[in-house]
């Protein structure tokens, strides 16, 4: 029986305080800074939206009217992007994890990934917009919600790849051994076994990806090219609400339309991460069935 000096157990005790305690403070000041602003940019925006606001187009560089062409051009965006980047993300996390051992093949794209995620958003905008606007224009619209999304593909992915892998890698070997013992084949093991367990990880890499699509502002500057107008199909111009932001608050100085943009892009964001955790949830359950 091992002797546990009370002394010792004393400071273990202490120390244990001592953790909790600045590990409680470190969770609280999370919160309170996420709520402070959520709770300044909504006492500033909220006055300003209405029906009005939201529906229609803006007018004098965005310093009147409303964010309605904003509002479509940030869905179109996000559902480009995430529709592309989701499976070949995921799929690539798979390929990864299940079907490569380790080796110079496997090192090799995890250090591109990892290569990737580093690159500042400029440099993506930069590559948008001379091979996706300039080389595709004829094909993509130029300045285009459709080159703008295949550059937010190229930027994400890195996020979802990573993010996917490490859920993928948290499924204890076990069960997929399990699974294989029985006679299955490695891709039903995946459906069955691994995807599910996964799940939790992979849509919070999508939230992520969603997350940084939306805040984004440089790339989409260079390649969606910030049109006022409602953009009626993927080969129009646009803007996002984030772009439609920032343009405001710089060239019109209507900190007002600004602040009742970003009131509508806090709620966007919270709309749209929701429904695509409830979308993926439930197209991996109908996937594994």
């Amino acid at each position: 029986m091992l002797d546990v000096k009370p002394n010792h157990l004393i400071r273990v005790q202490r120390n244990q305080r001592v953790a909790f305690t600045l590990l409680s403070l470190a969770a609280a000041f999370t919160v309170v800074i996420l709520l402070a602003i959520l709770f300044y940019i909504l006492s500033q925006g909220l006055s300003v939206i209405s029906m009005e606001f939201l529906l229609e187009e803006p007018r004098s560089m965005g310093a009147e009217g409303g964010v309605f062409p904003a509002i479509v051009g940030t869905v179109y965006l996000v559902a480009i992007i995430i529709l592309i980047a989701a499976p070949i993300g995921v799929g690539t996390a798979i390929f990864l994890n299940e079907y490569i051992s380790d080796g110079p093949l496997k090192k090799t794209l995890r250090f591109a990934t990892e290569l990737l995620a580093g690159i500042p958003s400029i440099i993506f905008g930069m590559f948008g917009f001379i091979f996706f606007v300039i080389v595709l224009g004829d094909y993509t619209g130029g300045w285009s919600i459709l080159s703008g999304g295949l550059t937010g593909v190229i930027m994400i992915l890195p996020i979802i790849i990573r993010a996917s892998e490490e859920a993928l890698r948290s499924v204890p070997n076990d069960l997929k051994e399990g699974s294989l013992a029985l006679g299955t084949t490695r891709w039903y093991t995946i459906k069955k076994v691994v995807l599910p367990l996964a799940i939790p990880g992979i849509t919070t890499s999508i939230i992520l990806a969603i997350g940084r699509v939306i805040g984004e502002t440089a790339a989409f500057l260079l390649t969606l090219g910030g049109s006022l107008l409602l953009a009626t199909s993927i080969f129009d111009g646009g803007r996002t609400l984030a772009l439609h932001l920032y343009l405001v608050a710089m060239e019109t100085g209507n900190t007002d339309m600004a602040f009742g943009a970003g009131a509508v892009l806090v709620i966007l964001i919270l709309i749209i991460n929701f429904a695509a955790e409830a979308l993926f949830k439930l197209l991996v359950r109908r996937f594994s069935a």
